[in-house]
């Protein structure tokens, strides 16, 4: 007997669908997240450190920690609003991973978001280098490249501390992030008003940062690398204090260019015998600007592009030892970073700050920070040496995160049935070996 709830299709007839195919879910690749969670003791770090000061949490069906683990599993599968919590209530793969008969909903949810602090911001940092330490116990850096810059936060509504920016153009919020340049790692995140400057209040992001990897990691080379917005005098002393190279770009003066005159008058000649092929000239001198309290190295680029009279200048502030091409090449290698903050914008909604209040968009952005390495340290070390290393998070989880499988319970067991067909069968059972080694 046909269900009431049976269609045939008019292209072919003897084809039916109904939604009585049992219990299924298309995010069963989560598994391999949560293998590797218990392995490093991801949800385990955020249950124990997480602050939120709430005088009912003990009679809360969904705890303050696991609504805080939901979503940042959520936004791994690729469901970045809070409205998606509704449709994945029930789904198995989802209250498998979680632990739970049902997930919390976009109302709890909300009034979650009411009870975040500052004390609840700094206790997400915290996990956040918790972590950190604990994926450099499984492999640490020779070096670490702290690569810091700003991005565009876009707004739409009524939200506290948005604010127009010249800049881009828009309203929004102004973050500071910063990268390490090797593994892609975010080190550290701050939110901040849409209207401030580039490197405001910047020394005091980096300061602990590099004091705590320095104390921590002394025999790690550390360096920073920055554009001309980070150009400032107190992040050089600060660097040099805590025994850290940089690589600094500095904006051009009438100064610089007389400096580099030197270099100029050789790129001159250069032209005269070929003037119409790309030239590039490099070097460096001693400089000491107005606010400087001592002279710098200061490496220069002269580039005359290729059919064109005027040239390029670019001059880069620096303590590091390197020859000056090396020091330029070093420098353009930190457009790597324009490709981590696409990855957590198109990959993880970085940008996407939707509550009203200040305090909860921050925690919202720490829960992204939390969610983007906990993505990046599993494709560093559970998909290295495969395909995917280099893959986005929207390309993995197509591969292997939107697997389809049935839910069969057994007397003992519980059985997810992945979709027979999937062509990555075998990459799937390599990364699970691959998580059963890591040696934590």
């Amino acid at each position: 007997m046909n269900s009431v709830n049976e269609k045939s299709l008019e292209f072919n007839k003897k084809i039916k669908i109904d939604f009585e195919g049992g219990n299924l879910t298309s995010d069963a690749g989560l598994l391999l997240y949560k293998e590797f969670d218990e392995k490093i003791g991801f949800s385990k770090t955020i249950k124990e450190n997480i602050c939120i000061i709430d005088s009912s949490a003990d009679a809360r069906t969904h705890k303050n920690e696991d609504i805080a683990i939901q979503r940042i599993y959520q936004r791994i599968a690729g469901y970045d609003t809070d409205d998606n919590a509704d449709e994945l209530r029930h789904d198995p793969t989802f209250t498998n991973i979680l632990g739970k008969e049902s997930l919390a909903s976009q109302p709890t949810i909300s009034r979650f978001n009411k009870r975040v602090t500052v004390e609840t911001l700094k206790s997400h940092e915290y996990i956040n280098e918790t972590l950190q330490d604990k994926i450099y116990s499984v492999r640490m850096p020779e070096h670490i490249i702290f690569d810091i810059d700003s991005t565009n936060f876009q707004t739409y509504g009524d939200q506290y501390g948005s604010d127009y920016n010249s800049h881009y153009g828009s309203n929004g919020y102004h973050p500071l992030l910063m990268f390490d340049g090797l593994t892609g790692d975010l080190i550290k995140a701050e939110l901040r008003s849409g209207n401030v400057y580039t490197s405001r209040q910047a020394v005091r992001f980096i300061g602990p940062v590099l004091k705590r990897y320095v104390n921590k990691y002394p025999n790690t080379t550390k360096v920073i690398r920055g554009d001309s917005g980070f150009a400032t005098p107190e992040l050089y002393k600060i660097s040099e204090q805590l025994d850290t190279l940089y690589a600094i770009r500095l904006k051009v003066n009438s100064t610089l260019y007389k400096s580099a005159c030197e270099f100029a008058n050789e790129m001159s000649k250069l032209c005269k015998r070929d003037f119409c092929s790309y030239h590039v000239v490099y070097g460096e001198f001693k400089y000491k600007a107005s606010s400087w309290e001592k002279e710098r190295r200061v490496v220069v680029k002269i580039e005359k592009p290729e059919d064109q009279m005027c040239y390029n200048y670019t001059f880069i502030v620096t303590n590091m030892t390197l020859p000056p091409e090396s020091v330029v090449k070093f420098y353009c290698n930190r457009g790597t970073m324009e490709n981590f903050i696409k990855e957590g914008k198109l990959g993880l909604s970085f940008d996407k700050m939707s509550s009203t209040t200040f305090i909860a968009n921050a925690n919202k952005l720490q829960e992204m920070v939390l969610a983007y390495n906990f993505n990046n340290w599993f494709r560093n070390l559970c998909l290295d040496k495969t395909p995917m290393k280099n893959m986005t998070i929207e390309t993995i989880r197509t591969k292997l995160i939107k697997i389809a499988a049935k839910i069969v319970k057994g007397g003992r067991y519980l059985k997810f049935k992945l979709c027979s067909s999937c062509p990555y069968k075998e990459v799937f059972f390599n990364i699970l070996n691959r998580i059963f080694y890591i040696p934590i």
